[in-house]
């Protein structure tokens, strides 16, 4: 057995490496022969040769970043009324001018100069149809001089309108909104569950939270309805006190008690 000191112990363990790379720091033996080059013969290397070269592989989709697509604003050659038409044209409900402005990047004054510009036009040439700003924004309205028309397109002679009750309840959630189902049944006198189904199946009515007090489901109008009647906002209604009995208070009391 050989015997190693300290000291020759010491040595050994600080060159120490792995097997691995104790073969790559090795230097070149120099009786080790240099590679001999292919023959003539040797179709391996003749055909390692004649291979193409493999393709770089292509970068991962996925790692690209995504580029947004800004939006342009609508340049001064394109006519802004002919783009207000185009989204007008299918727009499902009105569209204030402050939200067109945004998607247009237009100055507000210029859209709605631009706005009154073709209502009047289309009022000037006769249109069936109308530009009007109702419920908060603008949209195209068929004209009421070819009302009953366009009702018999619609119904094909079937009736379109609406009850009496409909008519009561609908009022009463209009002057009174938000107001609840039991609330509007004591102004009317009779049970209107049935009317409000109706009138929520029509869209004129909405939900619009609960009542503090007995959590009851209230009910207001909609911006359909404001565009039935033609009104910008429920503060245009009509004031009611023409149509009120002279003892509208005692009403009231005796409703309190």
């Amino acid at each position: 057995m050989t015997e190693h000191t300290g000291e020759s112990l010491e040595q050994g363990l600080a060159t120490w490496k792995m097997p691995g790379a104790r073969q790559e720091a090795a230097p070149m033996r120099p009786d080790t022969p240099a590679d001999e080059p292919p023959g003539e013969d040797d179709e391996y290397a003749a055909a390692l040769a004649a291979a193409p070269a493999p393709p770089e592989p292509e970068p991962d989709q996925d790692d690209e970043e995504p580029q947004a697509t800004a939006t342009s604003p609508v340049p001064d050659d394109v006519d802004l009324g002919a783009v207000l038409e185009a989204i007008l044209m299918i727009a499902e409900e009105p569209l204030s001018e402050e939200f067109l402005s945004s998607v247009l990047e237009r100055p507000r004054s210029q859209v709605s100069a631009t706005l009154g510009r073709l209502s009047a036009e289309y009022t000037g040439d006769g249109r069936g149809f109308d530009l009007r700003r109702q419920a908060g924004g603008w949209r195209f309205y068929t004209r009421a001089d070819y009302a009953r028309y366009v009702e018999r397109f619609v119904t094909d002679g079937a009736s379109a309108r609406l009850t009496k009750a409909a008519l009561e309840t609908l009022a009463v959630v209009a002057y009174r909104q938000p107001v609840t189902r039991g609330r509007i049944s004591a102004i009317r006198g009779v049970n209107c569950d049935g009317v409000i189904r109706t009138l929520l199946a029509r869209g004129l009515v909405e939900e619009c939270g609960t009542d503090p007090d007995s959590t009851a489901t209230l009910y207001r109008t909609t911006t359909l309805f404001l565009e039935k009647i033609g009104l910008d906002s429920v503060a245009q209604l009509p004031p009611l006190a023409p149509f009120l009995p002279d003892d509208v208070t005692d009403i009231e009391e005796d409703e309190q008690r």
